[in-house]
């Protein structure tokens, strides 16, 4: 089937994360589980030991609608846009992202008012991917040209027009930042070292058998305009 090898083309992680969003949504929808069962609490999570609770908070946008294909839409072609590009054959440290960014956020969601945060996720994929991409023409439903690096703070501001928390928004772009720096700032300053090292068992179980790569980005064509509407992207 054609709608089967579309689906398992896509990559593994993004394979999976779009699809256990998408299959959250869809069992709150049916009534076989409940928001309340998904949520950030840190007291039903350290003391009640629902630990399932620090996953599923990543997973459901809120009901079928609007925000919920906004959020799938942008989760799944940033994500998919990374993995198939700076972490090309790195699936190991692309996961190592996804927990070190999660990590970041609920440690955060501790001090702020946040019980979902896979939109401060989906920020924190786009951010990276646009400073990654600095060369990158994007365009605001035909209103406004500006470069890839802009496109988190565009976002925030879109937001802010939908009257949506902008917290969720500020999150994402810290978390993305800090991870940005500390991978790809730091180490290349002068003195600078790595400070993420991805855990050898994770690349034990995905890819121990990935050659040194010299982490060079791969960047799209800094020719490209690449509109912001729906459908409207570029791909590598």
């Amino acid at each position: 089937m054609a709608f089967q090898q579309e689906y398992f083309a896509i990559p593994p992680i993004t394979r999976a994360y779009t699809t256990t969003c998408l299959l959250t949504t869809i069992a709150v929808q049916l009534e076989f589980v409940t928001a309340y069962q998904l949520y950030f609490n840190p007291e039903l999570i350290f003391k009640k030991f629902q630990l399932w609770r620090l996953i599923t908070c990543f997973c459901f946008y809120g009901g079928i609608g609007f925000n919920f294909f906004f959020n799938l839409l942008f989760t799944y072609r940033y994500c998919r846009h990374l993995e198939e590009g700076s972490f090309r054959g790195r699936a190991a440290d692309f996961l190592f992202m996804f927990i070190l960014g999660g990590t970041l956020m609920i440690i955060m969601a501790l001090f702020v008012n946040i019980v979902f945060l896979g939109s401060a996720l989906t920020i924190m994929l786009v951010y990276v991917w646009s400073r990654r991409n600095p060369f990158v023409r994007m365009n605001f439903f035909g209103l406004l040209n500006f470069q890839a690096p802009y496109l988190p703070w565009v976002l925030f501001a879109f937001s802010l027009l939908l009257g949506n928390s902008i917290i969720v928004d500020l999150m994402g772009i810290i978390v993305g930042h800090i991870y940005y720096f500390l991978e790809d700032i730091f180490p290349r300053q002068q003195g600078g070292f790595k400070v993420l090292k991805t855990p050898r068992f994770l690349h034990w179980l995905f890819d121990e058998n990935r050659r040194p790569s010299d982490d060079t980005d791969t960047r799209p064509n800094a020719g490209n305009d690449v509109p912001f509407g729906a459908g409207g992207f570029h791909w590598q």
